[in-house]
Parts: C-alpha cells; sequence; structure tokens
C-alpha cells in the first residue's frame, strides 16, 4: 500500500513518504499521516484486491498438479498471504 499511495499521491505526499522512508520516521504523528494517505488513496483496498487476485493465478497454476503434501502447504501459503490482511 505505502507504494500505491506514493505513486498516487501529491508532490508533497511523496515528499513525506521519502522522508518517513529515509529517515525511518516512527511516531504517532508520522503513522496516522501515513494511514490517511493510504487510505484516501485507495491503496489498502486495491492491495487487498490485488492480493486475491495473484493468489487465485496461483491457486490455478497449482491445480494441475497431483494432491501432495508440498502442494498443499503452497496452498496453505497462499491462503494465509490473503487472509493475514484481515
Amino acid at each position: 500500500p505505502v507504494i500505491l499511495a506514493y505513486r498516487r499521491g501529491t508532490k508533497a505526499e511523496r515528499s513525506f513518504w521519502k522522508r518517513a522512508i529515509e529517515d525511518n520516521v516512527t511516531d504517532d504523528a508520522g503513522l496516522e499521516k501515513a494511514i490517511g494517505l493510504m487510505t484516501r488513496h485507495g491503496a489498502i483496498a486495491d492491495t487487498i484486491g490485488r492480493a486475491g487476485h495473484f493468489g487465485e493465478i496461483a491457486r490455478d497454476a497449482l491445480a494441475p498438479l497431483e494432491a501432495t503434501p508440498q502442494k498443499s502447504a503452497l496452498l496453505d501459503v497462499i491462503d494465509f498471504c490473503i487472509s493475514r490482511v484481515n
């Protein structure tokens, strides 16, 4: 979501992201601003949507493989990666 918010942001917002990342801004005000920018630009929702989309692509790629513990583990990883955003 940070990359999407950066790309979609104004020049001033991109300056905030650059400063926050380079200077390792971790205070409450910086976090609040970052969350606000990601929300304003729909970056969080779009990231969740993209995760689901690419998860489906990964599942489709695994579909032709026979059922094995390895395939099951890969499917579990896909599910974990998508479900952890909730």
